[in-house]
């Protein structure tokens, strides 16, 4: 009799016309499959009937948190092998035929795979409600997010609790590692912001603080924090006070809308404009050029993709970041410009994330144990697909992140960028 696996390669057939790109044990033993190529393992039929209630990306996502899907290896090897076969077949139709559904349907009866839905993953789903990017709701969607515990996240990051791509000036140097890059990220902005002692630095979507605390440690900057996260607030708010930045740092949970105060000499928002939204990016590059004071500079460092899957896609809005989107960098940097503000300098860090997230990745593989008692097996799985995916998305340009420093024109509708900007790159105090 015919394995499992042929069968369930078969049907695959029909409905891209091409073979597996990947290796497929089944539950019964039986491979199909290129020898040599990553291993697909499907632990039950609970896989396959996941697939057929939930077709696609996060039907297969889901398979695997709930350990119905395996892989043997590197997750972004397989991944990796998949979009390049993806990308070699081309655009295909968007209803397969008739005969294809027939195919399935008929291996799916002979695999035992037919049956009422599984019950979804224990790992935290996003469930938001409410009109798109309000107050309530985009405080539910950074909730679901950075909310998991700052436990979590202190395993994850670096001492400074850097959740952003980091800077990685000496990546050759087995001395180097993502504490340096993200040090020398904080140093980078704080120089492209021409922070001084008593300067007024508003930072929007502050996160665990690490760039707040290093302008006040570091630079002197009298900092305004904001953060949509309670936890982050209250892990900011101990930080300031044990390291005695008191009367340099002030941090408040409270929405970009509803920052008060004007005049800032420099406003920062490191990877928080993917969070809000597409409708009112022009609304929060407004309010910004209105809390800067003339000449004064702002820092953005953002995510980029193209028009495809502006979300990230199912996986990443079901499970990591709901609400999210993002944009070509050239549209963000239209919109900047669209609120009156005048574009200096646009700096890629697509390869430098590279490097982040498999610095983060390695951290969760070793401390693997750790990972799953903090927070389940289930999510830890999630954490394990979303790095995965994420550094390969960036390693194949699928997805890039940039800084962009702009400047509110003075009052005479000038604004003077600097004659030299090694100064932003020099290695004295990096």
């Amino acid at each position: 009799m015919t394995g499992i696996a042929p069968r369930l390669a078969e049907a695959v057939r029909a409905y891209t016309g091409d073979g597996l790109p990947v290796r497929l044990r089944a539950w019964d033993g039986s491979e199909a499959g290129p020898h040599g190529a990553p291993v697909v393992v499907l632990r039950s039929p609970r896989a396959v009937r996941r697939l057929l209630w939930e077709p696609g990306e996060l039907g297969l996502a889901q398979a695997y948190i709930a350990g119905d899907l395996d892989v043997e290896g590197d997750v972004g090897a397989a991944l990796s092998t998949v979009w390049r076969s993806v990308r070699a077949r081309g655009p295909r139709p968007d209803r397969p035929p008739l005969r294809a559904h027939l195919s399935a349907a008929v291996a799916a009866l002979r695999c035992g795979a037919v049956g009422p839905r599984p019950p979804a993953p224990h790992a935290p789903q996003a469930r938001l409600r409410g009109r798109p990017h309000s107050t309530d709701r985009d405080r539910a969607a950074i909730s679901h997010h950075y909310d998991l515990s700052n436990d979590w996240y202190a395993l994850l990051l670096d001492e400074s609790m850097a959740y952003s791509c980091g800077y990685w000036k000496h990546p050759d140097d087995p001395a180097y590692g993502l504490a340096e890059a993200q040090r020398d990220k904080l140093e980078l902005i704080c120089r492209k912001l021409a922070l001084t002692p008593g300067a007024r630095l508003l930072d929007v979507g502050c996160g665990w603080g690490s760039l707040s605390l290093y302008a006040a440690r570091h630079f002197k900057a009298r900092v305004t924090a904001v953060t949509l996260s309670r936890e982050q607030r209250d892990f900011v708010a101990a930080r300031v006070h044990e390291q005695g930045l008191d009367d340099l740092v002030e941090v408040h949970l409270r929405h970009y809308r509803h920052i008060t105060g004007a005049d800032y000499d420099a406003i920062c928002a490191i990877e928080m404009g993917e969070h809000v939204g597409d409708a009112h990016y022009p609304q929060f590059a407004d309010r910004l050029h209105t809390l800067l004071r003339p000449a004064g500079r702002l820092l953005i460092q953002q995510m980029s993709r193209t028009g495809n899957a502006p979300g990230g896609g199912a996986f990443i809005e079901s499970y990591i970041a709901p609400d999210m989107h993002m944009r070509p960098l050239g549209e963000t940097i239209t919109l900047i410009e669209g609120a009156g503000l005048e574009v200096w300098a646009v700096e890629s860090l697509r390869e430098h994330y590279v490097r982040t997230i498999a610095a983060w990745h390695a951290t969760l593989e070793a401390r693997w144990a750790e990972f799953v008692a903090l927070a389940g097996q289930e999510t830890a799985r999630v954490w394990r697909l979303y790095l995965a995916g994420g550094g390969l998305a960036f390693a194949e340009r699928r997805m890039s992140v940039d800084q962009i420093l702009a400047v509110r024109p003075g009052t005479d509708g000038r604004a003077t960028m600097p004659a030299d900007l090694s100064d932003w790159y020099r290695e004295e105090g990096m």
